[in-house]
């Protein structure tokens, strides 16, 4: 790429403006011959490959046309989340190919935005003609103009960040770039997902939730070197596969906007337990109570108390909250023999406090206290300091709880 660039710039001094661009070498006939599209405007040269799809495509289990019954259920939805997104909005899924991981010496070289029409989806991608030509190629991606949604996956600490690098390397250049309100599916899988999926790969979402299989795909780790290949051979085959790769990508971005949605506002029946509860903790920490109350407690009645362990826990913690303090002591004991080990040894202090100050039951809180403190003890979980704090505080608990017996 720097080779390419020098060059680039050599023959942009040529011609005293740098952004008068010759045109692109050989390499550019046998492109277009293979179904690139040329396109120029006042900063140079950059190919598109245009594809469209009907609202009836089927990826893996879903059709692309049920994004808008869950663009439905967001509207009617009064709160707000992450995922909301409404039909009023102008919507881009982005996806982008990279020469390498980060560092100005960076370039992107596929811009990949799959937008909405009146009759279906139009994927656009926007190939690279060589360095000399980067003020085109991200002119053509409209990012410049009206405000938009913006949803990709990983995009927050990739894509854009990796656009704004590149951008600002332009600016002299291009329009100033937009600031656009962004959805990032990868964090919402994180949250949907965890503990569940062992790798938030956007390949393993695929295959394991969204039914979707890829058939000789190119491994990403590989796009640049066909990319690179291809711009100085001008052989087109290894680089469709390249755009196939990044096709793939955007068309799971809309399956997956689908299935989460549905699964957030699914019955806790549709996934396994700790799916679910992963929602309804999802729903606690957007301070929505009622609806993570309710899921949790659809989870308790509808799985197994093993499977439903955390749920019970997290019910706990708001029962305490409310004040229902024997309906509180109650979940802790559920989950109890199920929880990992931190949860269980918060679990065990919830329980200790809940009968020491508000059950009086001091036999029940020694016991849970005793429990927790020889776990702590045993435990490998945590730093030396904070290990030793913990204990402290509990033996302080331990005694004080011992005093209050011997008072009675």
């Amino acid at each position: 790429m720097k080779q390419m660039l020098k060059k680039g710039t050599k023959t942009a001094k040529t011609e005293k403006t740098p952004y008068q661009k010759p045109l692109p070498p050989f390499y550019t006939e046998k492109w277009e011959k293979a179904g690139l599209s040329r396109i120029e405007n006042d900063f140079g040269t950059v190919f598109l490959r245009e594809t469209h799809y009907a609202f009836n495509h089927q990826h893996g289990k879903y059709r692309l046309g049920q994004f808008y019954e869950a663009l439905e259920a967001w509207e009617v939805y009064e709160q707000e989340h992450p995922l909301k997104m409404t039909s009023d909005e102008k919507i881009v899924f982005y996806d982008t190919e990279t020469t390498g991981l980060k560092g100005v010496g960076t370039h992107i070289f596929l811009n990949g935005l799959l937008e909405e029409t009146s009759d279906g989806f139009v994927l656009k991608q926007y190939i690279l003609a060589d360095p000399a030509n980067e003020a085109a190629f991200l002119f053509e991606s409209k990012f410049w103009q009206a405000n938009q949604t913006i949803v990709t996956y990983n995009g927050k600490s990739f894509d854009w960040p990796q656009l704004q690098t590149r951008w600002t390397l332009n600016r002299e250049h291009l329009p100033p770039l937009r600031e656009h309100q962004q959805i990032d599916l990868f964090h919402s899988s994180k949250r949907i997902w965890k503990n569940d999926l062992s790798r938030m790969k956007l390949t393993t979402v695929e295959q394991q939730k969204l039914g979707f299989q890829r058939i000789d795909d190119l491994p990403g780790h590989l796009a640049p070197m066909v990319y690179l290949d291809a711009v100085r051979s001008g052989d087109h085959d290894m680089l469709f596969q390249v755009l196939r790769h990044n096709e793939y990508d955007l068309l799971s971005l809309i399956t997956l906007f689908i299935q989460a949605t549905e699964l957030v506002f699914s019955e806790a029946n549709q996934e396994r337990a700790i799916v679910h509860t992963n929602i309804g903790k999802w729903y606690h920490d957007l301070k929505q109570l009622d609806s993570s109350q309710s899921l949790l407690e659809n989870i308790t009645e509808n799985y197994a108390t093993n499977e439903a362990a955390e749920a019970y826990y997290l019910l706990a913690l708001q029962q305490k909250k409310q004040k229902k303090y024997a309906e509180a002591a109650e979940s802790y004991e559920k989950a109890l023999p199920y929880l990992e080990e931190r949860q269980w040894i918060e679990a065990s202090l919830g329980l200790a406090k809940l009968y020491e100050h508000q059950l009086h039951d001091l036999e029940e809180a020694e016991k849970h206290t005793l429990n927790a403190l020889f776990r702590v003890r045993q435990s490998l979980l945590f730093k030396k300091d904070v290990q030793q704090r913990k204990k402290e505080a509990i033996e302080k608990r331990f005694l004080r709880i011992r005093k209050k017996q011997g008072m009675k």
